[in-house]
C-alpha cells in the first residue's frame, strides 16, 4: 500500500522548507538528525509530529514553512540522467491523454521517472504503468527517484531496461512515446492499443512533431492526431500592481495524441486548407474542391 500524503510529519516523510525569501529545502525526516544551512541547524525532531502547515525555527531565528513537497516540487528538483519532462506538460499528458485510475499505460522513454510518477498516481494501485528505457544507467536513475517519492516499490509499476516491446507491454489504454524517433514506433503503438486508446507523444522540434504526425497518419487506424504546446507565465500580484513576470517557462516541447480506431476501420478522409490559401479541400476527393463559398473559401 501507498501511503497518502495526509497527517502529522513522520520519519521518512519529506518534507519541503520555504524560508522568507521563498527559497526552498527538500529533505527526508530521520530522527536525531538535523538540517543545516548558513541560517542555522533545524532539527528533525522539531518537524516530526507536527501537522503539515507549520512554521518551524533555525537556531538562528529564520523562519521556516513545512509542507510535503507537491508532485511538481519533487519532479523538477529531482536526480536527473535525462532531462524530465516539467510539470506542465506532464498535466497536460495525464489531462488531455485521459489517464484514468485503473488504466493500462505502456510509457517508452522512462528518462529519469518524473512523468511515470504523475502516470503512476494517475492510475493508482488498481492500475498498470509499464516503462521501457533503453539505458541501463537511466533506468536506475528512474527507479531511485520513483521509489522516493512514493516511499517504496509502487504496486502498479514495472520497469523494463530496454527497447519497447509490445509483446512485453500487451495491450495498454494509453501509449507515451518520449523518445527521439517515435515515429519508428507508430505501428507498435497501434498494436497494442485497445480500440479508442490514446497514444500521447513528446518531443522537442517541428521536425519530430511533423515525422510524427505523418506517421500516425499513415498508420491508417488512428483519428486525426492533435499537436499543441503550452507556454506558462506566472503573474506578479501585490495590491493593485498586477503584472506579468519577467521570466516565463515558454517551449519545453510539444504533444501529439490520437485514438486508436476499432480493427479494420480505415481513418475517414481529412478536411484541410490547403498550404496556398483559398479552398478547403478533402483529402483523397477526386471530385474537386469543397466549401467553395463557405467559411473555409478565403478566395476574392
Amino acid at each position: 500500500m501507498i501511503k497518502p500524503p495526509r497527517g502529522p510529519f513522520a520519519p521518512g516523510d519529506q518534507v519541503q522548507l520555504t524560508d522568507p525569501k521563498g527559497r526552498q529545502h527538500r529533505l527526508v525526516l530521520s530522527a536525531g538528525k538535523s538540517f543545516h544551512t548558513h541560517r542555522g541547524a533545524l532539527a528533525h525532531d522539531d518537524i516530526i509530529g507536527l501537522p503539515e502547515g507549520s512554521v518551524v525555527m533555525s537556531a538562528s531565528g529564520t523562519a521556516y514553512v513545512a509542507l510535503r513537497p507537491m508532485l511538481a516540487d519533487y519532479t523538477v528538483s529531482m536526480a536527473r540522467g535525462a532531462a524530465v519532462i516539467y510539470p506542465k506538460d506532464a498535466v497536460q499528458i495525464v489531462g488531455l491523454a485521459d489517464v484514468f485510475p485503473g488504466a493500462r499505460v505502456v510509457e517508452a522513454g522512462a528518462g529519469s521517472g518524473a512523468l511515470t510518477c504523475w502516470l503512476l498516481r494517475a492510475v493508482g494501485e488498481a492500475g498498470r504503468v509499464i516503462s521501457f528505457e533503453r539505458r541501463a544507467e537511466f533506468a536506475q536513475i528512474a527507479a531511485g527517484n520513483v521509489e522516493s517519492y512514493f516511499g517504496g516499490p509502487h504496486p502498479a509499476w514495472r520497469l523494463v531496461a530496454g527497447e519497447l516491446d509490445p509483446e512485453v507491454g500487451g495491450e495498454a489504454d494509453r501509449v507515451v512515446l518520449d523518445m527521439l524517433a517515435p515515429w519508428e514506433h507508430a505501428g507498435a503503438a497501434a498494436a497494442m492499443l485497445a480500440p479508442g486508446g490514446v497514444l500521447c507523444c513528446y518531443v522537442a522540434t517541428t521536425t519530430q512533431l511533423a515525422r510524427i504526425v505523418t506517421a500516425t497518419r499513415d498508420q491508417g487506424n488512428f483519428a486525426e492526431p492533435a499537436a499543441w504546446e503550452t507556454l506558462q507565465r506566472s503573474w506578479h500580484v501585490d495590491g493593485l500592481a498586477v503584472r506579468p513576470e519577467h521570466r516565463m517557462v515558454g517551449h519545453t516541447g510539444f504533444l501529439m495524441t490520437a485514438r486508436r480506431l476499432a480493427d479494420g476501420v480505415a481513418a475517414p478522409p481529412r478536411r484541410r486548407r490547403p498550404s496556398g490559401g483559398g479552398r478547403a479541400a478533402l483529402v483523397g476527393d477526386a471530385s474537386g474542391p469543397a466549401g467553395i463559398g463557405g467559411p473555409e473559401f478565403s478566395g476574392s
